[in-house]
């Protein structure tokens, strides 16, 4: 058994490159020191199976909520059915992954209708929102400092983080957490090398985003949660640190973010 304690911030386990290994995939999770996992939802028809697979493994908590690139799955009644969710299930510590994704598409007004609500029921809830921010900085920090000065935005993190120093910083000082995942371990990534230097010992986490995004030396296979270790090895590379003490911020830091044994 692993010496260290992890937790995966963010994967995505109900895919269908998992089905026939998920037991074995969990197991090596487990054999490398991962205490908890945060699947993460991306649109509203997932919520069922994540429910059920919450209830198969311990150790798995998810989010509910609509990714940006779904924005056009945003229905009246969407918000009702992410609140009702989230209130049933004390498995549900997050909503999202929410955000912008103009990267990807360019249906600006659609995904802010579908993030806007989401980002209020949060604040409603007293739940922390995971943030998709890809190519979007600008906008995404807008809206945020927006509902901050209604002294009404959720806590939340960033997650993938692949932003500048100067846009982790704006997020930072909006109180949000910053998540890596394998990609701080990809050579080329110098910004995001940057960041993982100089963010805040209490403020980031880590995550595989499984099964995407496989960390050095892993690139180019499927990507599972055991995996975060590598991205854990590395940040503490980067940060002239131990792997024991990246282990130990990190999962103190998503501990306080997510609350994942608070009874709700």
């Amino acid at each position: 058994m692993s010496d260290i304690e992890l937790i995966d911030s963010h994967c995505h386990l109900i895919f269908e490159n998992f089905e026939k290994d998920l037991e074995e995939v969990v197991s090596r999770s487990r054999s490398i020191g991962v205490k908890k996992l945060l699947h993460a939802c991306c649109e509203l028809s997932e919520i069922p199976k994540l429910q059920k697979i919450s209830q198969k493994f311990d150790e798995l908590y998810y989010s509910v909520g609509l990714h940006p690139l779904e924005a056009n799955k945003w229905e009246c009644q969407s918000k009702s059915i992410l609140k009702m969710a989230a209130q049933r299930d004390s498995r549900v510590v997050a909503i999202g992954e929410l955000g912008l994704d103009f990267f990807k598409s360019d249906n600006t007004n659609k995904q802010i209708e579908a993030l806007l609500p989401q980002m209020h029921l949060a604040y409603e809830l007293e739940l922390p929102v995971i943030i998709h921010c890809r190519e979007a900085a600008n906008e995404m920090i807008k809206i945020c400092n927006k509902l901050s000065n209604q002294g009404k935005c959720p806590k939340g993190v960033l997650h993938c983080w692949s932003g500048t120093p100067d846009e982790m910083r704006k997020f930072l000082d909006l109180g949000f957490y910053i998540s890596f995942s394998g990609i701080v371990t990809f050579p080329k990534a110098h910004e995001i090398h940057e960041c993982a230097r100089i963010v805040p010992s209490d403020r980031y986490l880590i995550e595989t985003d499984s099964p995407f995004l496989a960390p050095v030396p892993y690139r180019g296979k499927r990507n599972e949660p055991a995996f975060v270790k590598s991205v854990a090895k590395y940040i503490a590379n980067l940060r002239s640190s131990e792997l024991k003490n990246i282990a130990k911020e990190s999962y103190r830091n998503a501990e306080d973010l997510f609350k994942f044994d608070l009874i709700k």
